[in-house]
């Protein structure tokens, strides 16, 4: 028996050794394959994910650049047209200080040689500490009437401001461009209402503004001899501290509210 069983049982195990060395090469082999063609597929798939962010970051980049340029380009155009705006009005401004200081010179010298100190309707000059003109339109009716309602006295409170503070106010409007229209009718029965209109000889339009504010400050120079001249909007509604204008602390309330 032995000498039969020798020779199968060293075949036998021959085999089994042959089958563990086959299962081990083929894991052996399984593991290398992953190990070097796997990766080299992984690194190419993620440096090409890479590209295209890099060019998408890119693309976006570029259009933030675009979009800031033109957006830069428009607050450059804004800051210059404020710029021109700004110094238009500063020479507009130097302007009235010049005619203005032209006007109370000649008045000084006037004074000051014995003549009689006159407006160009041949009438004394009123003393006065403050004139405030208030620049209106023909339309602007109810933003009158708000201005009348809140910082503006009316009636004999307004004559009594003027007489007793020498605070002058009025609605400043010039005429329209046909004589005698429905327009200057309008102004014409509001001014025999409240009294409160310096009417001037001008052309209303809207773009005369800066010719009206001139001709206004002439004017007023002409018919009232005061330390101060002031041009406001009807769109103002707080012009003067309401106690200097003899609104009481009340009233202020009632007027804020």
């Amino acid at each position: 028996m032995k000498g039969k069983g020798g020779p199968v049982d060293r075949r036998s195990s021959a085999r089994w050794r042959l089958l563990v060395l086959c299962a081990f090469s083929f894991g052996i082999g399984m593991l290398f394959t992953d190990r070097f063609w796997t990766a080299p597929d992984t690194s190419s798939h993620t440096m090409s994910q890479r590209w295209r962010q890099e060019q998408e970051l890119q693309l976006v980049s570029e259009d933030c650049n675009t979009k800031r340029h033109g957006e830069d380009k428009d607050i450059m155009g804004e800051v210059t047209k404020t710029h021109e705006a700004i110094q238009s009005l500063d020479k507009s401004i130097s302007t009235l200080q010049m005619e203005l200081a032209a006007k109370r010179s000649t008045l000084e010298l006037l004074r000051s040689s014995g003549s009689p100190v006159t407006s160009e309707t041949n009438q004394p000059r009123k003393k006065a500490f403050v004139v405030i003109g208030v620049n209106t339109a023909f339309s602007s009716r109810k933003r009158r009437d708000s201005v009348r309602e809140t910082w503006m006295p009316q009636g004999e409170k307004l004559q009594q401001l003027e007489e007793q503070k020498g605070i002058v106010i009025r609605f400043t409007i010039g005429h329209s461009a046909t004589s005698n229209s429905i327009l200057d009718k309008a102004i014409d029965s509001e001014d025999a209402q409240h009294h409160d209109f310096l009417r001037l000889d001008h052309v209303e339009g809207y773009h005369e503004l800066s010719a009206k504010t001139k001709i206004f400050f002439s004017t007023a120079v002409g018919i009232w001899d005061a330390d101060f001249y002031v041009k406001v909007d009807d769109d103002v509604h707080e012009c003067l501290p309401l106690p200097l204008l003899g609104i009481n602390r009340n009233q202020e309330l009632i007027l804020a509210a």
